[in-house]
């Protein structure tokens, strides 16, 4: 069996194994890491050789944690991506180059349309009758999108909502609420099959999904990192938050919308956000702009998607592609029958 993990920010774990009566044997480890000394690397191989299959990561990162010398050195990788990788193994995970990948950037359509969208597009992935996709999302309407989880009173203000032509929806993720306005953000989804994070935890799929996200930020002069759980952040302030979704169809659903250019004032008087959120929200004061993207490139919200889009291409390969009659036509009756309900939107008051 073999498996990889490439850690977010760090090197290549590369596993290599053979099962026999239950357990791992063969065991080697590789990759573009680095460790002292150079008989580590036979001191993990030596430990890992013999564990039960069904031993966990957590299991697995503590034998290799403690088969290690005094004195080793580790620089882009740990005992924890040694466990990722030896689970992916197991798991018989796939990679992003073992699929071929579709990218969306199609016409706006109403932010109840999205929330949609999201659902029929990760179905039909994990249903297999539609190839993995990127969909970079456009609209032309001001929203609140609130998580799956979140009560509509505590996180908004309905009278400023109305007042700036909000329309408050619910999205099928958890996480925290998102102020949307029309080109002020940039959001995207990831459809995939859920071999693809396979072995990981939720923490680890995370910043997975978003490395690419990383890698085209940095070439745009950014100094992007990832801060777990779900942030994507740099030196200057919060960027932008994920939300992952796993569908019982056997897909995965994330996405992530990052801060373009935000009137901070508008948000968070639509928003109810306490002081101890307004660091989360990439904001320090109530009067300035959350433009982390527009200030830090001094590009084009289109620009800096043309930017992304080139970047995931040329990481894990694309073709262009759009969303079919029939999956709108099924968006469309999942808006007239759950996102487009007050039973939906108000299911936690």
């Amino acid at each position: 069996m073999h498996g990889e993990f490439k850690v977010p920010g760090g090197k290549l774990v590369v596993v290599d194994l053979d099962v026999v009566g239950g357990a791992i044997v063969n065991f080697h480890l590789s990759g573009d890491f680095f460790l002292e000394p150079d008989s580590a690397l036979e001191a993990i191989d030596a430990a890992v050789t013999g564990l039960s299959v069904d031993s966990d990561a957590a299991t697995i990162a503590t034998v290799v944690r403690l088969a290690l010398p005094a004195n080793a050195i580790l620089l882009g990788f740990s005992p924890e991506s040694v466990a990722v990788a030896v689970r992916r193994s197991l798991a018989k995970a796939t990679n992003w180059r073992d699929y071929d990948w579709q990218l969306v950037h199609s016409k706006a359509v109403p932010p109840v349309m999205q929330m949609a969208l999201d659902e029929v597009l990760a179905t039909e992935v994990g249903e297999g009758r539609r190839q993995p996709t990127l969909r970079i999302w456009e609209w032309n309407e001001p929203a609140v999108v609130i998580g799956s989880f979140q009560s509509v009173k505590n996180e908004v203000d309905a009278e400023n909502a109305k007042k700036y032509g909000f329309d408050v929806v619910r999205r099928i993720s958890g996480g925290g609420a998102m102020f949307m306005e029309a080109g002020s953000v940039v959001t995207y989804s990831i459809y995939a099959p859920a071999d693809l994070v396979q072995g990981m935890s939720f923490a680890d799929s995370y910043a997975f999904l978003d490395e690419w996200t990383i890698t085209a930020l940095k070439a745009l002069g950014i100094d992007a990192y990832y801060q777990p759980l779900n942030d994507i952040t740099s030196a200057k302030g919060k960027i932008g938050g994920a939300a992952q979704k796993r569908l019982g169809s056997g897909a995965v659903l994330h996405h992530v919308t990052m801060s373009y250019d935000m009137d901070g004032q508008k948000m968070v008087q639509v928003l109810r956000i306490g002081r101890e959120k307004l660091s989360d929200k990439g904001i320090a004061s109530a009067d300035k702009r959350v433009d982390p993207l527009r200030s830090q490139t001094g590009l084009t919200r289109a620009e800096i998607i043309e930017k992304m889009k080139a970047t995931f291409t040329s990481l894990y390969g694309a073709t262009p592609g759009d969303i079919t009659p029939e999956e709108y036509a099924k968006a469309e009756q999942l808006v007239a029958e759950k996102f487009g309900t007050e039973e939906w939107l108000y299911r936690v008051p």
